[in-house]
């Protein structure tokens, strides 16, 4: 950069979209890098937004949103000074660290993991402290704990764990917090938790109930369906919540992904069809790649981690051959997200031939 600026700006990594579907003549292609909800929006989201939400485009949103606030309050079992709306859960993590965090301050968290952390941590101004995931991509919980010393000011989890799908076992998550002193915070991000069938995984909102400096995160992005429309939401103590007031962007959260959130609120029904729906066809891409040889871990969440190591480029360009967008990790892995029934038969393909060809 010519202009002055932040020195900090140049060490932080752009945070990189995932990419289209990719255009293979005579077939149809796929996007299953993202992570997104292969459904279209529920109908009665749909009509919520039409009918509700358009009309008020000119005005601006309840900045609190305590309609929503209101009524996540009601499901969770919370007061609504617990909670705080953000731009998608990133926003609210954002909030968080721009809260507790700054120059000479340390963010503890595990590593691989979502791609946002260090961007977020090095926008505060703050040092990443990143602990290398275990061989199976799970969380070393003891190296989380071994981060921790007087300049740490966050610890973050996530359950499941992003790119790698691994969860979190509530016996880790507890003693985690036990060790970690009770004025620093520990952030659970669950972007995913409503696909989580581990028996044993932790159940942040547990934690919060039982330990007073436990913050959880949470969207509607991704059960919901609502990725376009940018609305997540986090609890906290309610002192947390203030302070994460203070530096929330004004109005961010719009009136229209508002409607939209409160209509999924009262569509438990269909929502929860969709997911059954979702992980069932994660577990009959799963048992396929097992059946064809493939080791990987079990996955907790609407994808699955391929640790590919240096072949991953070269098996990356085979999806993409197949009409088929992943998110590629280039000398790590890929992570693939549950789709289409149509994609998902292309990705157990695809992975036939790898696994033909010698991966």
């Amino acid at each position: 950069m010519s202009f002055k600026h932040r020195s900090i700006i140049d060490t932080i990594p752009s945070y990189k979209q995932g990419k289209p579907a990719p255009k293979v003549e005579g077939q149809r292609s796929f996007k299953i890098s993202s992570n997104e909800s292969a459904f279209d929006p529920l109908p009665s989201v749909v009509k919520a937004i039409e009918g509700h939400a358009l009309p008020h485009l000119n005005r601006y949103p309840d900045m609190r949103g305590w309609a929503v606030v209101e009524r996540l309050a009601e499901e969770i079992g919370v007061k609504p000074e617990n909670i705080v709306l953000g731009c998608g859960s990133t926003e609210v993590i954002t909030q968080l660290v721009q809260l507790v965090a700054g120059p000479g301050d340390e963010v503890v968290y595990p590593w691989r993991s979502f791609e946002a952390y260090p961007i977020i941590v090095a926008g505060a101004g703050a040092t990443s402290v990143q602990v290398p995931n275990l061989p199976d991509g799970s969380h070393d919980i003891d190296g989380l704990i071994n981060a921790v010393n007087e300049k740490t000011r966050l610890v973050i989890v996530n359950n499941p764990n992003n790119p790698t799908s691994t969860s979190v076992a509530a016996a880790d998550a507890h003693r985690l917090i036990e060790a970690v002193p009770s004025d620093v915070l520990v952030l659970f991000d669950e972007a995913y938790f409503q696909f989580n069938t581990d028996a044993d995984t932790s159940v942040a909102m547990d934690l919060f109930r039982e330990f007073p400096n436990v913050v959880v995160a949470h969207t509607f992005s991704k059960a919901y369906g609502l990725a376009g429309l940018r609305i997540g939401y986090g609890i906290a103590p309610e002192d947390v919540i203030d302070g994460m007031r203070k530096v929330a962007l004004p109005f961010g959260v719009t009136d229209v992904a508002q409607t939209a959130a409160l209509a999924s609120l009262n569509a438990y029904d269909e929502l929860t069809d969709r997911v059954k729906s979702i992980i069932s066809e994660r577990n009959r891409v799963v048992a396929a790649l097992k059946d064809q040889g493939w080791e990987f871990p079990e996955p907790y969440a609407n994808f699955f981690w391929l640790p590919l190591g240096e072949k991953t480029d070269e098996a990356a360009a085979q999806f993409l051959a197949a009409g088929l967008s992943t998110r590629v990790f280039s000398g790590e892995g890929i992570r693939i997200s549950i789709g289409e029934v149509e994609a998902n038969d292309l990705v157990i393909d695809v992975c036939a031939k790898l696994k033909a060809a010698g991966f």
